[in-house]
């Protein structure tokens, strides 16, 4: 297992791991369709997205969690 001092770089190794895979894919079929060499062209734009996605995500998203916990009402139990 891993040391929970690393929670926020696997937090954003896996999240942009997920994400890129899936937007990119999404992206490369709107874009081109199904091609004859769509997989190639999909993991050539995946591994582009995720080299972005990855650094990305570990900056954003401790922004992203301190902005929701000031939207989100804490409801008394």
């Amino acid at each position: 297992m891993i040391s929970a001092k690393y929670q926020r770089l696997v937090f954003a190794f896996f999240m942009s791991l997920l994400m890129s895979f899936l937007m990119s894919g999404i992206i490369t079929f709107i874009n081109l369709g199904w091609v004859s060499d769509f997989f190639v062209l999909w993991m050539d734009a995946y591994w582009k997205a995720f080299v972005i996605a990855f650094p990305t995500i570990f900056v954003v998203a401790p922004i992203v969690q301190k902005l929701t916990a000031k939207l989100i009402i804490q409801e008394p139990q």
